[in-house]
């Protein structure tokens, strides 16, 4: 008896169904990555925005323009986020001098190769989230 294959196809094939799933798993630890990167620069963009703003409403819709921003450049859905700006130590004034800004950036970073046509982007997709906190000047508002 003779040990005769096909050794070529064999490792052909052997090579695709290990070779797919590892370079599905790249592009989705690229597209978490890329996620992460930009829940993060939204969130010290717009922290730093309200911290040294003048007026209190006008910084916060500049802080959320420019979160937006930061998203929209790393190709993040604005569907998909949530921009929450809290205020110590009076919640409802964001400029108090000595007082921090946080901004809480939530975003999902939805998987590669999914289609719209099926609605499974929110279940298909990783929600990743970014603090900053920056502090007010104590000389805000002073000329």
């Amino acid at each position: 008896m003779t040990d005769r294959g096909s050794a070529p196809l064999e490792f052909v094939t052997t090579g695709l169904i290990l070779l797919v799933p590892i370079v599905y798993l790249l592009l989705a630890i690229g597209s978490i990555q890329g996620a992460a990167m930009a829940v993060e620069g939204a969130a010290r963009g717009a922290a730093r925005v309200v911290a040294e703003g003048s007026d209190d409403a006008d910084a916060r819709a500049q802080a959320v323009l420019v979160a937006r921003t930061a998203l929209h450049d790393f190709g993040v859905s604005d569907r998909d986020t949530e921009i929450r700006i809290d205020c110590r130590p009076r919640p409802a004034r964001c400029l108090s001098r000595g007082g921090t800004v946080r901004v809480t950036v939530i975003a999902r970073a939805a998987l590669p190769l999914v289609p719209d046509a099926l609605n499974l982007r929110e279940p298909m997709s990783i929600p990743v989230e970014a603090s900053a906190v920056q502090r007010v000047s104590e000389f805000a508002g002073v000329r």
